[in-house]
């Protein structure tokens, strides 16, 4: 098969989306099939090309993949109206520098959204490729802007992005959804689409607790082994929810028994975060440069407790680093409701916190804190979870046997 991936987000980017489509792309390859990845120079979370790229398009081959970069407007802010040059602009130079360097067929196109408006130069490029449209949703859009803040409901952008969104589904060959949240609010919207659950998933072989290294625990905390530790390791964005952390962290800061909390990671919160750290006196927490993904095993793996919040219930996530996070061996404290709970609970990988809940939140973190015993069995049991059902390798495998039936 000869499959074609637009994203806006791709390695050497860090972030879910890079790690989930580079992981797609290579298992596809692996398998004996040509991929190309059509995706805009790098620049997030930084705001700014990364050194080395530039101009209106650049070429490179990753992991056997062939990268073809064109050029976008480069933001870290968070306003409306940037983050539209933002996502235009790579609309644009994808759907016309691409579809001219690019114009080889596929048998598939898949366009990863959001954004939602990369569907319009997904429709065109798979014209002009004359393959078979996949749109790939990893969030509900425009609903998630809504909860967000982002979009208001009822307003001329909310009516128009979600008339593009029927717009994109209904010229896809198929829509396949991270979550069974997703595709089933798909579904009961649009029933004549195909649908299809491609979940989002770990490379179990890469995490695991015997990446535990002391290195690694040094690098998150000053106070060594003699300290229960909980990581956040992410986007330290809006979605998240990271001030609740903080928050948390303050209830327990006079507890007799210390606790120190460690953020890995980048976005245009972060600077936000540090400074009401430094306002509540929060000495026990640290916050890290981002890490490349192959420093990420080890660092998961030396925690005592990862961290996997959301700010507020949106409809259909889960969170990617909710995988890595059972994958590595450690228990979770889940700050979620919906499909991302349902896993936790199911599987018996952690604790969940309603979104907003502090209280429960420092609560969830001081009975971990106080229970060896029970955390090494809730990481137990969520590293077994990871490995029977949510491997990328089998995710990846099935789908691959769901496309090549439609071939043939």
């Amino acid at each position: 098969m000869k499959l074609t991936i637009l994203t806006q987000y791709y390695p050497p980017e860090i972030g879910a989306p890079q790690r989930r489509l580079s992981s797609l792309a290579r298992h596809f390859v692996h398998a004996g099939h040509e991929v190309r990845v059509l995706t805009a120079m790098p620049n997030y979370p930084r705001g700014a090309i990364y050194a080395g790229y530039g101009g209106a398009a650049h070429r490179e081959t990753l992991d056997g993949v062939s990268v073809l970069r064109t050029w976008i407007v480069p933001t870290q802010r968070t306003d409306y109206a940037h983050r539209l040059a933002n996502y235009f602009s790579f609309v644009a130079s994808s759907g016309t520098v691409a579809a001219a360097l690019e114009p080889g067929r596929a048998d598939y196109l898949l366009v990863e959204s959001p954004p939602l408006f990369l569907g319009m130069s997904g429709a065109w490029l798979s014209r002009v490729q004359r393959a078979r449209l996949i749109v790939n949703v990893s969030d509900l859009w425009p609903e998630s802007a809504v909860r967000l803040g982002v979009v208001r409901e009822g307003s001329l952008v909310h009516r128009a992005s979600a008339s593009l969104e029927r717009w994109c589904y209904r010229r896809a060959w198929m829509v396949t959804g991270q979550s069974r949240e997703i595709v089933a609010d798909i579904a009961g919207r649009m029933p004549a689409c195909r649908t299809y659950h491609l979940s989002n998933g770990v490379e179990v072989g890469e995490f695991g607790p015997e990446h535990a290294a002391p290195e690694a625990r040094e690098a998150l905390t000053s106070n060594g082994e003699g300290s229960c530790l909980a990581l956040y390791a992410g986007l330290h964005g809006i979605a998240q929810g990271l001030p609740q952390l903080l928050a948390a962290a303050s209830m327990l800061q006079d507890d007799a028994v210390s606790m120190d909390m460690a953020f890995i990671g980048d976005g245009p919160v972060k600077q936000d975060l540090q400074r009401e750290a430094a306002a509540r006196g929060l000495e026990r927490v640290h916050f890290l440069d981002s890490r490349p993904p192959s420093a990420l095993p080890p660092l998961l793996a030396s925690a005592d407790i990862l961290l996997v919040p959301l700010g507020m219930s949106i409809p259909g996530a889960v969170p990617s680093k909710l995988y890595e996070a059972m994958a590595s061996g450690r228990p979770v404290v889940l700050v979620a409701s919906g499909e991302a709970a349902a896993i936790v609970r199911e599987h018996n990988a952690g604790l969940v916190v309603e979104p907003g809940d502090v209280a429960g939140l420092a609560a969830a973190l001081r009975r971990l804190r106080d229970d060896p015993v029970l955390r090494r069995a809730l990481g137990e049991n969520g590293r077994r979870a990871a490995v029977e059902f949510f491997d990328r390798a089998g995710i990846a495998a099935r789908f691959i046997a769901v496309l090549q039936a439609a071939l043939s």
